[in-house]
């Protein structure tokens, strides 16, 4: 549960963050010449079609956190995870070299795609427009991701990146309706709190996978193991399931006598 309450938390934290990154988008949505119940739907829709994104990536990513849990890697996968966003804030020197990944053959044909949604001026292309705005890339996306993974579950993984999203929709609601109305200086503000938060999301995987017996923070072993594994684990031998039932092999003929 504090897992997805930060997940929340750091959507919420990093909508700052995504003004500069999404604000455009947001700001240009064809929502002008219309009634404001048109604009708050049509703002609703394409935060909704970001949510969906958001939605369907965290089920793969955790899908991929489940499937190392099934082979036993969970509570290391856990810790990674955590220890990755703890690194994220403790070495950004890091994180500004030059990219190892060169994403424009994704980013440049997907913001065009995005472009001529807007021509549409309707409500399936605001939908469409925030899920291709979901695809984006993006810094605090990936973190998001990142605990998807060590959510290690399908629901939870979805559960984690749609609360990320909705903490992101009323900033990018009143940026779509009002304009740009957050300063610079309190943008800087907002998301010095950022590190802080991830540091913490980090802090709470790493203790999760260290399996403590914390309540509700760091779970005891056993509750981090698929209920497959635990049921093979506890199946009773055949000799055990003989010593158990009602009748009893007869020692001299290792016949079953009638049960009485």
């Amino acid at each position: 549960m504090e897992i997805l309450i930060t997940a929340f938390l750091l959507g919420l934290m990093g909508s700052f963050h995504c003004i500069g990154m999404c604000g455009p988008i947001a700001l240009s949505l064809p929502l002008r010449g219309v009634n404001v119940t048109q604009k708050i739907t049509g703002g609703l829709l394409y935060n909704l079609g970001r949510a969906t994104t958001y939605a369907v990536m965290g089920g793969l990513f955790g899908l991929i956190g489940k499937s190392f849990s099934m082979i036993g890697f969970q509570q290391w996968t856990s810790v990674i995870i955590g220890s990755f966003m703890i690194a994220s804030v403790l070495f950004p020197l890091l994180f500004k070299t030059p990219k190892l990944i060169n994403t424009d053959f994704f980013a440049i044909p997907l913001r065009r795609a995005i472009q001529q949604l807007f021509k549409e001026r309707s409500s399936k292309g605001l939908f469409l427009i925030g899920i291709g705005n979901g695809l984006l890339p993006c810094g605090l996306v990936y973190l998001a991701i990142a605990g998807a993974i060590g959510a290690a579950s399908l629901s939870l993984g979805m559960a984690f990146m749609v609360l990320f999203g909705l903490g992101t929709i009323p900033m990018m609601m009143l940026i779509s309706l009002i304009g740009n109305f957050v300063t610079v200086s309190i943008r800087n503000k907002m998301n010095k709190v950022v590190p802080y938060l991830v540091v913490v999301i980090g802090v709470i995987f790493i203790l999760r996978g260290l399996t403590l017996g914390i309540p509700y923070l760091s779970p005891p072993k056993e509750k981090l193991t698929p209920d497959s594994h635990q049921t093979i684990a506890n199946q009773p031998t055949t000799s055990d399931a003989l010593k158990n039932a009602c009748c009893e092999p007869n020692n001299d003929t290792g016949k079953v006598p009638n049960a009485k």
